[in-house]
């Protein structure tokens, strides 16, 4: 867990950092994660069913453990994008993300400026009302982290525009929608591993992490020398599966 520096430093340094995708909206299970020795867990609240306690419940138990939270949204509405920064969330991944445009407007809604995300001092990530205006828009600008998910592609031409964009802190690549768009069987077909590379290039040049989910986790290594460094893997629901499997493997098969 990150004790010294903040998650958003450490992401930005490119340091190797591994997370997983919290599915069950429970904070039992946060709590529980929020032991462990990972670096972040992504709240998926795109693909499962968080309501806004649930979220909010969730994000209150990792902050509790000190551990960084990342929250994948529905969509890259203000509004989503408020809820998850109101309730304390150390940053977010945004998905589908296509272009320059559309990444500049995330960072304007992720952030406190003239235009951009409305200001509320009586939220959790601002101390309920204790911490004073000056501080938490302080905090906020310094640890409030920002994650594109490349997944179409379509956002393949504007991966430079994207890369290239302030306040974007990270490229995520959504393999599987990715395999999907590009008219795939696999992730691991040539067509798709292409556009991998071409996305954490993308990254290297615009001095911005590169992230990604790697199916099955065995080709981790191999893309830590391509530059990646931020690796979300597995799941909770992937752990109780898992550990449902290795209880099995205990006893001999029926005859």
């Amino acid at each position: 867990m990150t004790t010294t520096r903040t998650f958003r430093e450490r992401l930005r340094q490119r340091e190797l950092m591994m997370g997983t995708f919290l599915k069950t909206p429970s904070a039992i299970v946060c709590e529980v994660l929020g032991l462990s020795p990972l670096d972040c867990i992504c709240i998926d609240a795109e693909h499962a069913p968080f309501g806004r306690m649930e979220l909010d419940s969730c994000l209150a138990a990792l902050r509790a453990a000190r551990m960084p939270s990342l929250v994948r949204v529905q969509s890259d509405s203000a509004g989503e994008i408020l809820s998850a920064l109101d309730s304390g969330a150390t940053g977010l991944v945004l998905p589908h993300v296509v272009s320059g445009e559309q990444a500049a407007a995330i960072v304007r809604n992720s952030h406190y400026s003239t235009s951009g995300r409305g200001y509320a001092g009586s939220s959790r990530a601002a101390n309920y009302t204790t911490k004073s205006m000056a501080q938490h828009l302080h905090d906020s600008g310094a640890t409030t982290t920002v994650i594109a998910q490349i997944e179409d592609a379509h956002a393949l031409p504007h991966l430079d525009a994207i890369a290239a964009t302030e306040g974007i802190d990270c490229l995520f690549v959504g393999r599987m929608d990715l395999t999907l768009s590009l008219g795939a069987n696999s992730p691991t077909d040539a067509i798709v591993v292409d556009a991998v590379e071409r996305i954490c290039e993308a990254g290297i040049r615009h001095g911005k992490a590169v992230g990604m989910f790697v199916p099955g986790g065995e080709d981790c290594m191999d893309w830590q020398r391509k530059g990646a460094t931020l690796f979300l893997l597995a799941s909770d629901q992937q752990f109780l599966l898992d550990g449902a499997r290795a209880l099995m493997s205990k006893i001999a098969p029926h005859p």
